[in-house]
This record gives C-alpha cells, sequence and structure tokens, in this order.
C-alpha cells in the first residue's frame, strides 16, 4: 500500500514543478532575449580603483571606481568635469555587474559619445554600493512599511565632504558645482534625485534614471513640491514603460512636480519614457548615452573652456613630435 506521506509530498512536489513551469513560459513570453553576456570591457580610458574607503558617516567601506578618459593621460594640463555614479559595480566591468556579464558600457559609451564630439570628456568616480545598507544609504526617508531607509543624507555627506574633497585633490578636476554631476538609477536614481536638492552648491547636472518614484509613499514628490524655491539644476528624467504596472505614472507625476516648482522641458529638464524599457541593466546602459549627451553636450564645454580642437591639435603634434 502507497504511503500517504510520500503521495503527499509527490504531489506538493508536482505542484511545485508545475509553479515553476508557468513562470518559467510566463517570463519567455513577456521578456526580450537579453544580449548575450559580454567577459571583459574593452574602453580605452583608465580605471583606478580605492579599495575599501572609510568614512565618518558611513557604517560600512566601499570600494571608489576612477575613470579617466583617454585625454586625461593626452593632456596632461587639461582639467575634466566630474561625474559621480551610484551602485559603481555595474557601470564598467561586466564580472561584478548585478546580473554578471550585464554592465552599463559606460567607458564604452562615453568614449564613443567624446569620439562624435556629442560630449566633452569627463571623469567619472562610480561608488559601490554597500550591500545590504543600499536600501538605507540610498533611500532619504524611512519606510516604515519595510523598516528601512533613511540614510541618504550620511551617503551625501559622505560623497560631498570627503570623496569629493579627496578626488578634486588627486585628479585634474574642474571642481566647480557647474562642472560636477551626479547620476543613478532605481534607487540610485532616487538619491541622485535627493542629494541633487540638498546639495545645489555642488552639483548642477543630474542623471536620474527609473527612479524609484514609489519609496515611502512617493516621499521625493512631496519633497519637490516642499522646496521653497527652484534650485539651478540641469536634470534628466526617464523612465521604461515595462518596470512596472505604475512605474511611468509614477515617473510623470515626479515630473509634474519638478514643472510645477519652474523646470522646463527641453531648458532644464529632459524627460523620457523608453517604449518596452524594462528596469534593468541593460535598459540602462541603452539610455545613459542619450542622458550624457543632454547634460554634458559640447556648448557646455565652450562655457566650461575645454577645446576638443585644442587637444586633437595638441595629440597630433605629440604624435608628429614622437614620430620626427
Amino acid at each position: 500500500m502507497e504511503d500517504p506521506v510520500n503521495r503527499a509530498a509527490d504531489g506538493r512536489l508536482g505542484e511545485l514543478l508545475r509553479s515553476l513551469g508557468d513562470l518559467l513560459n510566463r517570463k519567455r513570453r513577456t521578456r526580450k532575449v537579453p544580449l548575450p553576456p559580454r567577459i571583459r570591457h574593452t574602453f580605452r580610458g583608465r580605471l583606478d580603483r580605492l579599495p575599501k574607503m572609510r568614512s565618518r558617516f558611513l557604517n560600512v567601506p566601499r570600494d571608489v571606481l576612477i575613470y579617466r578618459p583617454p585625454e586625461y593621460e593626452a593632456a596632461p594640463d587639461a582639467r575634466f568635469p566630474v561625474l559621480y555614479m551610484h551602485d559603481g559595480q555595474n557601470l564598467f566591468d561586466p564580472r561584478t555587474a548585478f546580473i554578471p556579464g550585464h554592465d552599463w558600457r559606460l567607458g564604452e559609451t562615453v568614449e564613443a559619445l567624446v569620439s562624435a564630439s556629442a560630449i566633452e570628456p569627463l571623469l567619472i568616480v562610480a561608488v559601490e554600493n554597500a550591500g545590504v545598507d543600499r536600501i538605507h544609504e540610498y533611500t532619504p526617508t524611512r519606510d516604515a512599511r519595510k523598516n528601512a531607509g533613511g540614510r541618504a543624507d550620511a551617503y551625501g555627506l559622505f560623497l560631498v565632504e570627503e570623496l569629493k574633497p579627496f578626488v578634486d585633490w588627486q585628479y585634474r578636476t574642474r571642481p566647480g558645482r557647474e562642472n560636477t554631476g551626479m547620476g543613478g538609477s532605481s534607487l540610485g536614481g532616487l538619491v541622485t534625485l535627493h542629494l541633487g536638492l540638498r546639495h545645489p552648491d555642488v552639483f548642477s547636472r543630474l542623471a536620474v534614471l527609473s527612479p524609484s518614484v514609489w519609496w515611502d509613499g512617493e516621499a521625493i514628490v512631496r519633497s519637490v513640491d516642499d522646496l521653497p524655491g527652484k534650485p539651478d539644476l540641469k536634470i534628466w528624467l526617464d523612465t521604461g514603460t515595462h518596470e512596472g504596472a505604475s512605474s511611468h505614472l509614477r515617473a510623470r507625476r515626479l515630473r509634474a512636480a519638478l514643472m510645477r516648482k519652474g523646470w522646463r522641458k527641453g531648458r532644464d529638464l529632459q524627460y523620457l519614457e523608453a517604449k518596452g524599457g524594462e528596469h534593468n541593466e541593460l535598459a540602462w546602459a541603452a539610455r545613459v548615452g542619450p542622458a550624457l549627451k543632454y547634460l554634458y553636450a559640447p556648448a557646455q564645454a565652450r562655457r566650461t573652456g575645454f577645446s576638443m580642437q585644442s587637444l586633437r591639435r595638441r595629440q597630433s603634434s605629440t604624435t608628429g613630435a614622437e614620430a620626427s
């Protein structure tokens, strides 16, 4: 006679396998086939690693990556604008990305845009996230429903009072606010906007990709509405239409709040809803290029004193001297 315990276990196992099969089939129907993962980066710039940086503001040390464009070595007397980015693990190295092999290809994107004279060369400071502490450091308020969050201001003090002074001392930066930007996606997009609003004396350009507007009942929308005035910030804001049932609606509410406060589309606010865009590194890799083109256009470079033509003349004369 069959053991009823075994029969029940077999039934539960069969139900589990059927549920898993349904889930996989549903994902196959609704998700695009991902691009093949790549093994290593192909950009020409250099990537410096500052390991285990400690902070009096943060609980967890973290690595910081600093991307130096090829022009940094080619023009030893030039100074460069700086872009601070969150979730540094996902930006340059396919081996450390959240989904291994699927990084943002940020170095390759920047170099392609510079070669096309679409943006000026820039330094990128990529701060790796703190793992389980990420949700706390990247959120401006404590969400009682999640019993988490609320340490974004401390993370911002690490960036503004510790990391940025070090970078400006160690590297040839243009340290003024007009040459300093910040960017991130998801919770990284949320903390980018929050810290930009908190420190407009430090940052002037914000790349806010797929921000987690939902956090704490859309607290970021209330923060924008409560601003006493409009800070001088140029903002790229985007979302994908396949990020969730209401993600693009939340992004629209954030856009509306910014416009109520005085931002104007095409002047100091650019908004994009990417049709079919999902909430992952591949989607952000596809959109970071347009964001950089908007924030670091050559017209900005002319106002801040960088000349691609003079750099190319300098590179040509250097090559000629070496050849002779």
